[in-house]
């Protein structure tokens, strides 16, 4: 099974969107991990479905919420390089590579 690592910037979007979901409503933060945890396990299924973006970085779709995990596999690791609000400008996670 593949290992999965986040960037300490993707870290940081995950921490700081569950923390606005939990402000939003009672529970949505739950609901916004499980969807994450679901994403990152199809990813880690097949890394390779995924289309690429930018370069070497694929994108998943999560689904239920405006998100997307970018990442990058090798035979071994999936490295998450964002975990982004569709919204947001993708030139900010494309500056991490």
């Amino acid at each position: 099974m593949r290992t999965v690592r986040f960037l300490p910037e993707a870290e940081i979007e995950f921490r700081e969107s569950t923390l606005w979901y939990y402000t939003q409503q009672q529970g949505l933060e739950l609901e916004f991990v499980r969807c994450i945890d679901e994403c990152i396990e199809r990813i880690k299924r097949t890394p390779a479905l995924y289309p690429k973006v930018y370069k070497h970085l694929r994108r998943a779709v999560v689904k239920r919420f405006p998100y997307v995990v970018v990442y990058d596999f090798n035979g071994k690791e999936i490295i998450v390089f964002a975990v982004f609000h569709s919204r947001r400008d993708p030139k900010k996670f494309e500056k991490r590579n």
